[in-house]
């Protein structure tokens, strides 16, 4: 049985003679290119968009755009492989009008318009809003971290920082060693050496300084890492226990309705403890509405955070961690304590008062104890591993914790959503789509590049959810 042949590559054909007629009327080319050409890419502030009389023309920003915006649709996202697809990608063709710019030209759009590429991810969402693809009800909140450019040997600690400087001046030592047997060798060889000991001793000593100097610049940070390329990232821990790595912190606000992303941050933040109200309130003015529903994890629940969000019109539903202060194997844990609001007291299991002793400066957090009776409490050693006393700290916004904390108890349905709704946008980005590290550096650029990824996924969510050309009939309209 003969095989499935193709076409003679000699075999003359009559091809289409329009690039259009490789571009069908679903091809997704077609929303791309008709939601560009909505934008006021002037008013956005987008570099180029007014030519001069003379030098040479530059590239449309309209045509650099729809590259872009296509390449992160197709998981293309180094300028290099979107110069590669301009010659020989038919839509890109299409796209760009058989544009074909360079590499250096496509990174330089990236880098110079990043602040430029939130608000397209923004105006595209305005779009939704009026298709009425967001509910505008609810949204589940998350981070996840993404790689910085900036390799883990790039990134120094105090205590890696002190290594080196030691092991530079153990070789230091050692080179001076080499020098005294040599002064004893009056030879011309021993002067040669002498003097290659003497360039390996002034290289040392440059990289001593430069140590001392990055060891200055952590103190000055609050013992913080220094990162030596991307000095705006952070050295942040993994989950799967895969240690520490150079990351940057997303977060995103989901809406209920559709799964779109309603807004979205680039944070330093090691942790998700103070970010709620900044991203609550985004996906609140991104929605347009007076009050939103926001559900988050337990690693969102800080009482100053929840209270921002309630004095802004923001309901959350955040589940209560377990303090993280517990002695280790007490049979009294801290729900055991009662509070008192009226009497401003708590009352431990054993039946005693603990009443407020100080306010932490750094937190407000009020501390209660009561040093007598636990100095005579027959069970102390099954409350606390202190030889004097058992404290307890209370939020100065505990109720507001407990208030969240009660809400997502009694709403299980809407708690229930939010791992499905958060962790979707974060496992097709980052799993599916390839995109678990930035190619730029600092949060400027980084935002620029995350904007760019978001409105891939809303715009491939949309297209599923409309189809093609009731889009393209929206937006030229």
């Amino acid at each position: 049985m003969a095989y499935i042949n193709g076409v003679d590559r000699n075999q003359l054909t009559f091809e289409p003679i329009s690039l259009d007629d490789y571009v069908g009327e679903d091809n997704v080319c077609r929303v791309i290119d008709a939601f560009v050409s909505t934008l006021d890419l002037k008013e956005m502030g987008f570099k180029y968009t007014q030519t001069s009389l003379t030098g040479r023309p530059p590239y449309d920003p309209a045509d650099m755009l729809k590259l872009y915006i296509y390449g992160y649709l197709n998981r293309i996202r180094s300028s290099r492989r979107l110069e590669l697809e301009t010659k020989r990608n038919l839509e890109v063709m299409w796209l760009l009008n058989s544009l074909s710019p360079d590499d250096k030209t496509i990174c330089n759009f990236r880098k110079d318009n990043s602040k430029q590429l939130k608000t397209v991810f923004r105006k595209f969402n305005e779009l939704c809003l009026q298709l009425n693809l967001f509910g505008c009800e609810t949204v589940a909140i998350d981070g996840s971290k993404f790689k910085a450019d900036n390799g883990r040997k790039n990134c120094h600690t105090e205590k890696s920082v002190k290594e080196s400087i030691k092991k530079l001046e153990n070789k230091a030592a050692k080179y001076l060693k080499e020098l005294e047997k040599n002064d004893t060798n009056r030879s011309d060889e021993s002067a040669v050496n002498a003097n290659q000991i003497q360039e390996a001793l002034n290289h040392l000593q440059e990289k001593k300084e430069k140590m001392e100097g990055l060891l200055s610049d952590i103190k000055a940070n609050n013992g913080q890492a220094v990162c030596t390329v991307d000095n705006e990232a952070a050295l942040m821990k993994q989950g799967n226990g895969n240690g520490f790595d150079v990351c940057y912190n997303v977060q995103t606000a989901v809406d209920e309705k559709h799964g779109l992303i309603a807004a979205f941050e680039v944070t330093d933040s090691c942790n998700d403890l103070n970010e709620l109200s900044s991203i609550a309130k985004e996906a609140k003015e991104a929605l347009q509405v007076d009050e939103l529903n926001v559900v988050a994890d337990t690693g969102y629940s800080n009482g100053k955070e929840i209270n921002d969000c309630e004095e802004n019109g923001i309901n959350t539903y955040i589940p209560k961690p377990k303090p993280s202060h517990q002695p280790e194997n007490s049979k009294f844990q801290r729900d055991q304590f009662t509070y008192d609001p009226e009497k401003d007291v708590y009352t431990c299991p054993a039946g005693n008062e603990l009443s407020c002793k100080r306010v932490r400066e750094r937190d407000g957090f009020v501390v209660y104890a009561n040093r007598s009776a636990c100095m005579s409490c027959p069970v102390k050693d099954q409350c606390t591993k202190s030889k004097t006393l058992r404290e307890i700290e209370r939020s100065p916004y505990e109720d507001k914790v407990n208030e969240a904390a009660l809400r997502a108890k009694n709403n299980p349905d809407i708690f229930n959503r939010r791992k499905e709704l958060s962790e979707h946008p974060f496992g097709t980005i980052k799993s599916v789509w390839g995109f678990g590290q930035f190619l730029c550096r600092g949060k400027v650029k980084t935002t620029g590049e995350a904007a760019l990824a978001f409105l891939a996924f809303n715009l491939r969510r949309a297209i599923n959810i409309l189809g093609v050309q009731q889009l393209v009939n929206v937006l030229i309209i």
